[in-house]
């Protein structure tokens, strides 16, 4: 059964296992996400749920969501997702799903919006390797050779210094080590893409087994 929840990722800190193993951790505030509308096939091609997350005043949404969001019986809402899952009828509008949808040691995929590194060279940005750097040299961290001689042009999809990071970025896999449903808290083992505050969602893995 797929199922998903969106939060906001609090941080990083470790965990001692029963064993005394340190487990780098990071603990993401999961919901509670409201469920605002309900995707079938015969109707819209295809499964979903569409769920919200974070209140906030009604003076910052405009007429349509807020008539979005009265049809729903809800209060407004920041964020809005879709999560694909093939048991829309389990699911009521209105309904509110909390971080326990989820049990500690399944596989999740996390998906958040990197940091941006601004303006970045190639060897930072695609793993270049740097000319030598003794004296004479007068060529260390430049990109090189762009083309052949003869098209006289830089082919499309030449790697070159540019904007690194603020990329939509999934991590497969990852372990749920604990969950507090109390305090609406995942533990995720690992690192997960994003600031501090920034907005995550998580889902049932697609390839874990």
């Amino acid at each position: 059964m797929s199922k998903g929840i969106l939060g906001k990722k609090l941080g990083m800190t470790q965990i001692f296992s029963e064993t005394g193993k340190a487990i780098p951790v990071t603990v993401i505030e999961a919901g509670p996400c409201i469920v605002l509308q309900k995707k079938v096939p015969n109707q819209d091609g295809y499964s979903a749920i569409q769920i919200g997350f974070e209140e906030i005043r009604e003076s910052l949404v405009n007429k349509p969501l807020k008539g979005h969001f009265q049809k729903a019986h809800v209060k407004p809402l920041r964020y809005i997702r879709e999560v694909r899952t093939g048991d829309v009828d389990n699911y009521q509008v209105g309904q509110e799903i909390k971080a326990d949808i989820f049990t500690p040691g399944e596989l999740v995929d996390i998906t958040g919006i990197s940091k941006g590194k601004g303006f970045a060279g190639s060897i930072k940005r695609h793993g270049f390797h740097r000319g030598p750097m003794k004296h004479g040299s007068k060529y260390h961290r430049g990109s090189g050779s762009l083309a052949a001689k003869g098209p006289a042009r830089v082919f499309k999809g030449r790697r070159l210094p540019g904007h690194m990071g603020a990329e939509r970025v999934t991590i497969q896999n990852l372990e749920v080590v604990r969950v507090d449903a109390e305090r609406n808290l995942l533990i995720i083992k690992g690192a997960v893409p994003g600031t501090r505050r920034s907005l995550l969602v998580v889902k049932s893995a697609v390839k874990g087994k």
